[in-house]
């Protein structure tokens, strides 16, 4: 299968570098931030979801409004809302961006994020849930006649939706989580597994976990795994940039009282700060101080370098079995237009090689 790239936009400039200003939504940094993703030669945008930010399916409606091909991808968090208002919500969204949607199902690696939306729920009664719900949302969406469920987290009666997703038989499943249980239910229903930016051999050893999870279901999944590539025209210049951001992001935390961050509370982050062991640098590219100064959170990890070296190093996750990059930059709209120019399109091409050897 040929890559796909995912980008990332927001409703406002931030990241780790630039500290937000204005108001939390900027409609013309959106405009901006989607059609710059589109004429970069992505596939696909992720919104994220923060329980104190803007309502990112609101936000897809609208830059699919002002987008054409570009497709989205919008971060869900299961027990908010009920999964059979949430099927007909998705499924109409899906026909209101054309058919472009797909879905990250997120079950929540921080308890306080949940807490700020009033699930206090522990870990594995979150991912317990999400399995629950991804089994009714997919019944709403295929389903042709009303249904009855009665099950742990959820119970209604004569369940059914007029509206089924454009995309049949439903929108993508994305799933991320590498605990136990978030690699069972990732078996039972993700389209695409999602990974934070680890270094190669613990990408190996997660694809074969979910692998094997999803073949006792007789399933296949693909693979997604999230970078932030920090690129230049030289080696040094790349080296010497991703310095210059691990000093910007420690001076803008120190002013706002922060010092080294408490580590996130998720597998997916201790797996990610333990990428480099003791320092920050592995593989090569893979770059961690940023990750380890902010705790784990986020896609953190950098692939340092020049255009050409970055996108060998995606060529070998490729050859692992990753299908999917998602890739945003420290300066987000920028960084989109930038990797654009080289990256993508050389990322496609030494792909496009090894499948044809292949």
């Amino acid at each position: 299968m040929s890559v796909e790239f995912i980008g990332m936009i927001q409703q406002r400039k931030v990241s780790e570098t630039h500290l937000p200003q204005g108001p939390a939504i900027d409609i013309d940094y959106v405009r901006a931030f989607a059609q710059a993703h589109e004429q970069a030669g992505f596939d696909r945008i992720l919104v994220p979801h923060h329980s104190t930010g803007p309502d990112a399916t609101l936000t897809i409606a609208y830059a699919a409004s002002v987008t054409t091909r570009v497709k989205f991808m919008l971060a869900h968090r299961p027990g908010f809302v009920a999964p059979t208002l949430a099927a007909r919500q998705l499924a109409t969204l899906d026909h209101f961006c054309g058919g472009r949607l797909a879905v990250h199902f997120i079950s929540g690696g921080s308890d306080s994020e949940q807490r700020r939306d009033g699930d206090f729920a522990d870990h594995d009664e979150r991912y317990a849930r999400t399995d629950e719900y991804l089994q009714i949302l997919r019944r709403v969406w295929t389903e042709r006649a009303p249904f009855d469920h009665a099950g742990r987290f959820y119970r209604f009666e004569q369940a059914w939706s007029e509206v089924k997703p454009k995309q049949q038989p439903y929108v993508p499943i994305y799933f991320g989580g590498a605990s136990a249980p978030a690699i069972e239910v990732a078996g039972r229903h993700a389209d695409v597994y999602a990974l934070w930016g680890e270094s190669k051999q613990q990408v190996a050893g997660l694809i074969a976990q979910v692998r094997a999870s999803a073949a006792k279901h007789g399933r296949t999944v693909r693979f997604s795994v999230s970078f932030r590539p920090i690129l230049a025209d030289t080696e040094k210049a790349a080296w010497e940039r991703a310095e210059h951001i691990l000093q910007e992001t420690r001076r803008l935390r120190a002013g706002q009282g922060l010092g080294a961050g408490n580590p996130q509370q998720s597998e997916g982050a201790r797996r990610l700060l333990s990428a480099a062991g003791d320092g920050v640098r592995a593989d090569e590219r893979l770059w961690t101080a940023v990750a380890k100064e902010i705790g784990g959170r986020s896609n953190s990890t950098a692939l340092v370098g020049t255009p050409a070296q970055v996108a060998q190093t995606l060529s070998e996750y490729h050859a692992l079995g990753v299908t999917t990059f998602l890739i945003r930059g420290f300066d987000p709209l920028e960084d989109a237009t930038d990797y654009g120019r080289e990256l993508i399109p050389a990322t496609r091409e030494l792909t496009s090689r090894e499948r044809a050897a292949a």
